[in-house]
């Protein structure tokens, strides 16, 4: 069964890279192709057959809901994810119905599209260990809710969900810890601002802080995943 080979398909280049550096990171998986459109899509995923196929929505030729339509009427066995910044009911609902088994709202951190490939690899290994479910089994599979999503939702006043993500996002492709100022200038915030989140992420545990101590001057607190 591992690795679970994945098909990534991202028309912005720069989006497409920061998504398959976060994938590579995530063990049992492992990215074997990558497509600029749902048309690229649909031929990459008929010939190399993957597991998985993560999908952006707003793409040009033919869009994310078209392929996973295509990919549906075709009987092609692969399972989808979408991820996209369309946020409607609308859009939701339509990809939903074609069977997508998660939808990640851009911009995302690399906790949440860890825990949706963590979800799945579940998914994947439950069913093939048995023959059959019983409900309690079935539901965990089904209405499994994010962590992340209820911290998200439960944010201290004057926090930025969004800001937040971009932070964390940021952080998880960094290879060595970074100052306050670095994350500010990486995501484009005031310091003050980056300093808040990082204080907050810490106290959650979600960073961890590495104090560096120059020559000259006070030490400098560093922040890393």
């Amino acid at each position: 069964m591992f690795p679970f080979k994945v098909i990534l398909v991202e028309d912005d280049p720069m989006v497409r890279e920061v998504h398959r550096q976060f994938i590579e990171r995530i063990e049992e998986f492992t990215i074997i192709g990558t497509a600029t459109n749902g048309l690229e899509g649909l031929a990459l995923i008929k010939e190399s057959k993957p597991d998985l196929a993560i999908i952006d929505i707003y793409m040009p030729h033919v869009n994310g809901l078209e392929m996973v339509r295509e990919l549906r009427s075709e009987d092609l066995l692969v399972d989808v994810i979408a991820i996209t910044a369309a946020n409607d009911i609308e859009t939701v609902h339509r990809v939903l119905q074609q069977g997508a088994i998660d939808y990640i709202m851009k911009p995302f951190t690399f906790e949440r599209i860890k825990k949706s490939l963590e979800n799945y690899k579940g998914y994947r290994m439950k069913l093939k260990e048995k023959d059959a479910l019983g409900q309690d089994e079935l539901d965990q599979l089904l209405f499994l809710k994010n962590k992340e999503d209820q911290e998200m939702e439960n944010l201290p006043k004057g926090l930025n969900p969004n800001t937040l993500i971009k932070i964390t996002s940021y952080l998880s492709l960094q290879k060595t810890p970074v100052s306050a100022e670095e994350v500010a200038e990486g995501i484009g915030i005031a310091r003050v601002t980056a300093r808040r989140y990082l204080d907050f992420l810490e106290k959650e545990g979600k960073v961890k802080i590495h104090v560096h101590y120059g020559g000259v001057g006070r030490p400098v607190n560093r922040y890393g995943i």
